[in-house]
């Protein structure tokens, strides 16, 4: 058996807002949804460019703490990092060209997720 590909699921308590930060902050698009009992979405897949992210409700989700990190691979950091902190995230590292030739930001979005954001250093 081969794993053909694979995508993270972040679980929260509160799908619509942090559904709604990936949208506003990396374009996000919805490519899926599945809805509970009450019409409400339980379970959203976004399409980020090429990559995939899953969201869950879950009431019992906690604090995210480490649980999760994610890594974006951005056309422009800066423009990324700048357009997530007005979404709603929190700045770990403001842009900085690292050693391996690539320049990185780091961000929470609002359920306390880690995301790295890097492109190619210019």
């Amino acid at each position: 058996m081969a794993v053909l590909s694979g995508f993270p699921i972040l679980l929260t308590q509160d799908l619509e807002r942090l559904a709604s930060f990936y949208e506003k902050a990396f374009d996000a698009k919805r490519t899926y949804a599945f809805t509970g009992d009450d019409g409400d979405a339980v379970y959203v897949s976004l399409g980020l460019g090429g990559a995939s992210l899953g969201i869950a409700k879950d009431i019992d989700a906690g604090a995210a703490g480490e649980r999760i990190s994610l890594w974006f691979y951005v056309e422009e950091v800066d423009d990324a990092y700048r357009k997530a902190l007005d979404a709603g995230a929190s700045s770990e590292s403001a842009p900085a060209d690292v050693p391996w030739g690539e320049r990185v930001a780091r961000v929470r979005d609002p359920d306390g997720f880690l995301l790295n954001l890097g492109s190619e250093s210019t």
